[in-house]
C-alpha cells in the first residue's frame, strides 16, 4: 500500500504541474487516479483503498479523462505530464509515444503567455470566431466571420494554445475526425478583461489607483449627454458596462445602426439620475405604486425645482417621469434604469417572452426622451 501511496502521489505532483489554474482544479485530480491506473499498473479498488474513494467514483475520473483524450490540446497536456513516469519493471510508460517536440512539463512563463494572449484571445473575442487545431498539427489558426471562414486570421503554436488550456482559457466546441474547434471560454474573458485593463491602467499612469480587477469589469466608452446650461449634445467617457442600460446601447440593431438612439440613452440615465437623488429608500420601493398611481402627495406647498429641491424634488420628477410612462412601461424603465436589473431577468418577472424585454425597454425610452424632451439628439 505504501508504493500505491507513493505512486498515486507522483501522479498527482504530475498532474498539477501539467493542469494549471481553474482546470488545475478537477482535471489534475481526475489524471491523477488516470495516471496510476493507466500508466502504473495500479488497480482502481486500490487507488480507491488509499485514497479514501469509493472505487466508482475512481473508475468515474478515469473515464473522464480518457473521454477527453481526443482533444488534442488536453492530450497533448496530459501525454507531457505522462513524460517521466515509470511502470513496474522500470520501463518509461510512453515508450511506445512520439511526443511532439513541444511537449513539456513545464508550463511556459506566465510573461509570455499574458503576452500571446493579449493578441490572439482578443481575435477569439470577435463574432463567430473560433481556433482550429488538426490532429498532429503544430500550428493553431484562428477563423472569424470577417472572411467567412475562408482562411485563417491568425497563426500560433499549439504549445501556446496548450498553455491556454491549461488555464482554461479556451474549451472545446466541436470535435471532428481531423479537427477540433474551441472558443474562448468565461474564464479567458476575464483574463483577457484584466491584462487589457493592467496595461491601459499603466499607460494612463494610473495603475497605484485602479486595479486591474475592478478595471476588468469596466468597458470604458463615448456616450452623447446634454448639456445642462446649453442644450446641446456632448461626449462624456463612462463605464458602459455599469448598467444594463449601458450593455444595450452598445448592441446595434438589424439595420446596424445602434440600437438605442443617443436621446435615449440620455432619457434612461436621467430617470436613474433623478431616482438616485430621491433617496428612495426599500419601503418605497417594494411597492412601485406609490410612483405609477397619481396622489395628491406634492398638492401643498411648490416644489422647488432642478438641483436644489433636493430629495424631495427629485421624488417629484421621478413620479411625473413613471406616470407618463403608465403600466408596463414604467415597470421596466423602473426595473432597468432604476434597480439596474438584467433584461433576462426583468423578462421572467413580468412573464414576458424571450428577448422581447429590450423592444419594450425602447419603446419606454423613448416616451421617456419625449417627456424629457431630449429630441435635441434626434437625426
Amino acid at each position: 500500500m505504501d508504493n500505491t501511496q507513493d505512486i498515486l502521489a507522483d501522479c498527482a505532483r504530475r498532474a498539477m504541474l501539467a493542469f494549471q489554474q481553474t482546470e488545475g482544479q478537477a482535471a489534475a485530480r481526475d489524471a491523477a487516479f488516470y495516471l496510476a491506473h493507466t500508466e502504473m499498473g495500479e488497480s482502481l479498488r486500490q487507488l480507491a483503498k488509499v485514497s479514501g474513494k469509493h472505487p466508482s467514483t475512481v473508475m468515474r475520473a478515469v473515464r473522464r479523462i480518457e473521454q477527453r483524450r481526443d482533444d488534442p490540446l488536453f492530450d497533448r497536456v496530459l501525454t507531457a505530464a505522462e513524460t517521466g513516469l515509470e511502470v513496474k519493471g522500470g520501463l518509461p510508460a510512453n515508450e511506445n509515444r512520439t511526443p511532439a517536440l513541444t511537449d513539456t512539463l513545464e508550463p511556459m512563463p506566465d510573461e509570455d503567455v499574458n503576452r500571446e494572449a493579449k493578441k490572439f484571445l482578443r481575435r477569439l473575442c470577435e463574432p463567430g470566431a473560433f481556433l482550429l487545431i488538426a490532429r498532429a498539427a503544430e500550428k493553431a489558426g484562428v477563423f472569424c466571420s470577417t472572411n467567412e471562414h475562408h482562411r485563417p486570421i491568425a497563426l500560433f503554436s499549439v504549445r501556446v494554445a496548450a498553455e491556454f488550456l491549461r488555464r482554461d482559457w479556451i474549451k472545446a466546441s466541436t470535435r471532428g475526425a481531423t479537427s477540433v474547434r474551441y472558443k474562448i471560454s468565461d474564464v479567458g474573458r476575464t483574463a483577457l478583461r484584466r491584462l487589457l485593463a493592467k496595461d491601459q491602467a499603466v499607460k494612463s499612469g494610473l495603475a497605484e489607483g485602479v486595479t486591474p480587477f475592478v478595471s476588468q469589469h469596466q468597458e470604458m466608452g463615448e456616450r452623447l449627454f446634454a448639456d445642462p446650461e446649453t442644450g446641446e449634445a456632448e461626449s462624456i467617457q463612462v463605464n458602459l458596462g455599469e448598467s444594463p442600460l449601458g450593455w444595450l446601447a452598445r448592441r446595434k440593431g438589424p439595420d446596424g445602426k445602434p440600437f438605442l438612439a443617443p436621446e435615449e440613452v440620455e432619457a434612461g440615465e436621467r430617470l436613474r439620475t433623478d431616482f438616485e437623488s430621491a433617496q428612495i429608500g426599500p419601503q418605497v420601493a417594494q411597492d412601485w405604486r406609490k410612483f405609477l398611481t397619481p396622489s395628491d402627495r406634492y398638492s401643498g406647498s411648490p416644489v422647488a425645482t432642478g438641483p436644489a429641491g433636493g430629495p424631495t424634488a427629485a421624488r417629484a420628477r421621478v413620479t411625473k417621469a413613471l406616470g407618463s410612462l403608465g403600466p408596463g412601461l414604467a415597470d421596466v424603465a423602473m426595473r432597468t434604469c432604476c434597480f439596474l436589473e438584467g433584461l433576462e431577468a426583468c423578462e421572467r418577472r413580468m412573464g414576458w417572452s424571450a428577448r422581447s424585454g429590450k423592444v419594450v425597454l425602447k419603446l419606454a425610452l423613448q416616451r421617456l426622451a419625449d417627456h424629457y424632451g431630449l429630441k435635441v439628439f434626434a437625426d
